[in-house]
């Protein structure tokens, strides 16, 4: 129902209520009445105003239609929740998908730059393993001085490469780590080779055959070292006492 019927319908029924009490306008003017009188002038046939029982009527299907209306609004309400709800579940699952993307995205890009690094790596033990041997280089026989000459420039270029390509990884957070002296750490270090060292504890590194690397603080490349392990026939058997002579 519109609001300009509900209008029409409060203004009639006030219109009735106000008939209803007013007094009537032609009872002062009549010369036959008096108190008492039963001659009370009826309302014309053709007023306007309606009924008590159809304007409750009225009043009853307002409020009917006014309980319609406001179970479908609860509905609609009721329905917008929902939707608003699977809006949010939607929207959750998709941050969700969209942040294990973005993992996955790290996760390769990290994995990419980890292999170039590591083939950074292995170029760097080739300079290093040339320039210590253009520095233990040492030419003898026909062409001596000019060969010294040529290993020496060789060297010099060779360090240069090595210290730029160590300035490279440094950018990018890439460092080597001490094993020398220090103990076995399986975490970091593999043990390529065993060495018997009576002088020196067991399980202490005692060569580096190839450096380890870290990126940040994780390990990047382990590092390949010899690690002393006396014999334990020679840690059993008691030094023989010297014969004085």
């Amino acid at each position: 129902m519109d609001d300009v019927l509900k209008e029409q319908l409060v203004a009639r029924f006030r219109d009735y209520l106000d008939r209803a009490s007013a007094p009537d306008p032609d009872s002062d003017s009549d010369p036959a009445w008096h108190p008492g009188a039963h001659d009370r002038r009826e309302p014309a046939a053709d007023e306007t105003a309606p009924d008590l029982f159809t304007l409750l009527a009225e009043l009853a299907a307002l409020k009917s239609e006014v309980k319609l209306e406001s179970r479908q609004v609860k509905g609609a309400l009721d329905e917008f929740r929902s939707l608003f709800e699977t809006v949010r579940t939607s929207q959750t699952r998709l941050d969700e998908e969209a942040k294990r993307r973005r993992e996955s995205e790290r996760q390769l890009e990290q994995e990419a730059q980890r292999e170039l690094l590591l083939e950074l790596l292995n170029l760097r033990d080739r300079l290093e393993a040339g320039h210590y041997q253009a520095r233990r280089f040492r030419p003898s026989g026909f062409g001596q001085r000019k060969a010294q000459i040529f290993v020496g420039s060789m060297a010099e270029g060779l360090a240069i490469s090595l210290r730029r390509l160590d300035e490279t990884l440094a950018r990018r957070e890439v460092r080597a780590f001490d094993t020398l002296d220090h103990r076995f750490d399986p975490h970091r270090m593999r043990a390529s080779e065993l060495a018997d060292d009576p002088e020196r504890p067991e399980g202490v590194v005692v060569e580096e055959l190839r450096k380890g690397f870290l990126i940040g603080d994780r390990l990047l490349r382990p590092a390949e070292v010899r690690v002393n392990r006396p014999s334990r026939e020679r840690a059993r058997t008691p030094d023989k006492p010297r014969l004085n002579h």
